[in-house]
């Protein structure tokens, strides 16, 4: 089992999301994130002063799947959440030693 984690641009979630659920996944986990990476933030004028935003929002996407569904999921998020500007943002895909369906008692990947 593989855990992807996509750090993405918030207008994209819907896109990302639909492209997932055409390959059959059906649970994530999404959080409201702050952060940045080349892009380095932006300034802003707020009341005549000039201010830097350094952490800008973004959208972090959990997903746990089987290893046969790792590269259609990855090309799929790669796909769909990409404008071609920078803070597009970044996929990360670790591995899962367990995973425990907490009402059923099932383990592995019967439990995703």
């Amino acid at each position: 089992m593989k855990k992807i984690e996509a750090i993405i641009k918030p207008f994209k979630l819907e896109e990302v999301k639909e492209a997932l659920a055409d390959l059959g996944i059906e649970g994530m986990t999404v959080s409201e994130v702050k952060g940045f990476g080349r892009q380095k933030g932006h300034t802003e004028i707020y009341r005549g002063s000039e201010y830097t935003v350094d952490f800008l929002p973004k959208i972090k996407i959990e997903v746990v799947l089987s290893d046969s569904a790792l590269d259609s999921a990855l090309a799929a998020i790669v796909k769909s959440a990409k404008t071609g500007k920078i803070g597009d943002g970044k996929v990360f895909v670790s591995a899962v030693e367990e995973a425990i369906r907490i009402r059923t008692d099932e383990t592995g990947e019967k439990a995703i």
